[in-house]
């Protein structure tokens, strides 16, 4: 029996990768933090509470490398998948060393660790397109230059070519998939996908009338992760290590994903553009709006990004060609998958609440 070992397995990529595993048989091991064993019924072990009994957890901290030498002795992993990573880019702003830390740093602990303790293990490398940033051409390929316009993107890149140099520099087995968005009803709530349909199930719900956003116009390739979980599977059973860029070659706006939302509870909504204004007067007229009878959706400055990127667009053809991949989840299916997960997990925080405005 394969063992295979994930870090970020609590994560959504994570879940759904577990689970695949789990089902061609693999002996399935995972790093999480102590806090997350010591209290298994918290949220963080909520989207692997259902074969929590089937897969195998170890304490571990990716920014400590003794845990990770003990974890990978234990495991001895014939597969490493590394998710783990701090994923949210508004955050990586604000705290750039942390990500940096995290992301560079837990790359090079797990690489090392594996190249010291298990050399025959095979390695993927959860890579990102946000690497493309502001895109030199489109779509984006495996041959397309890196242009990272956020401190997540830089480390993402530096974990690409850290995974890249490892290959070549000591014949590891290590690759990196380039995926593009891929989401789900897994997806972490802070997440603009994700906060979309919660934001537009709770106005369903009549438990709010304001959804606040960023910049509406940006477009990505987004897919449903649970189907993108198998390609990783199949990076490691090639016969030569590579890298693949895997995406739909769909891209859509976040207006789109908003207008779609609404239209899957039959339901509109009025555009309120405050991004020009200053964060005081925007939060000043976001406050008026929450008073108003009707729903809103609100462009507010506080959540644009310093470095915007504006298209991510992925030429899968080699991956197609090599992987035989293929996205079957359309994008009207991912964003209604989305929204009634969302109006489940809404409906359940309680009776809805007393509003002062009505919902046609």
């Amino acid at each position: 029996m394969k063992r295979a070992l994930i870090t970020g397995i609590t994560g959504q990529d994570g879940s759904y990768l577990a689970e695949l595993l789990l089902e061609k048989g693999y002996e399935v091991h995972g790093i999480v933090r102590r806090i997350a064993t010591l209290h298994p019924d918290g949220d963080r072990m909520e989207r692997i509470s259902h074969i929590l009994d089937r897969v195998h957890l170890h304490n571990g901290d990716l920014l400590d490398y003794s845990s990770i030498l003990d974890v990978v002795d234990d495991v001895r992993p014939d597969e490493c998948y590394h998710l783990a990573a701090q994923s949210f880019v508004p955050l990586s702003f604000e705290d750039p060393i942390y990500t940096m830390s995290a992301n560079v740093g837990g790359t090079l602990h797990i690489l090392s660790a594996i190249k010291k303790r298990r050399p025959s293990c095979r390695f993927y490398f959860a890579a990102t397109s946000e690497m493309f940033g502001e895109p030199l051409q489109v779509p984006q390929n495996e041959k397309t230059p890196f242009n990272p316009r956020s401190p997540y993107a830089i480390s993402k890149t530096s974990g690409f070519y850290l995974t890249k140099n490892y290959r070549e520099a000591y014949s590891m087995f290590a690759c990196s998939g380039i995926f593009f968005n891929h989401e789900s009803p897994r997806r972490g709530a802070e997440f603009v996908t994700q906060k979309i349909a919660r934001g537009v199930a709770r106005i369903k719900l009549q438990l709010d009338n304001v959804l606040v956003l960023g910049n509406m116009d940006s477009k990505r390739d987004w897919g449903f992760a649970g189907e993108y979980v198998e390609t990783m599977w199949k990076v490691l059973q090639q016969d030569k290590p590579d890298d693949y860029v895997v995406g739909t070659g769909d891209a859509r706006s976040i207006r789109e994903f908003v207008d779609e939302s609404f239209a899957n509870v039959k339901m509109s909504y009025q555009l309120s553009d405050l991004h020009q204004m200053s964060v005081e007067d925007a939060d000043a007229e976001l406050a008026r709006l929450r008073t108003l009878n009707e729903p809103y959706v609100v462009q507010h400055p506080s959540f644009y990004r310093p470095a915007e990127v504006t298209l991510l667009l992925a030429d899968s053809s080699k991956a197609k060609r090599e992987l035989n991949w293929e996205a079957h989840v359309e994008f009207k299916d991912l964003v209604r998958m989305m929204v009634e997960s969302a109006i489940e997990d809404e409906g359940k925080t309680g009776e809805f609440a007393s509003s002062s405005f009505s919902i046609p």
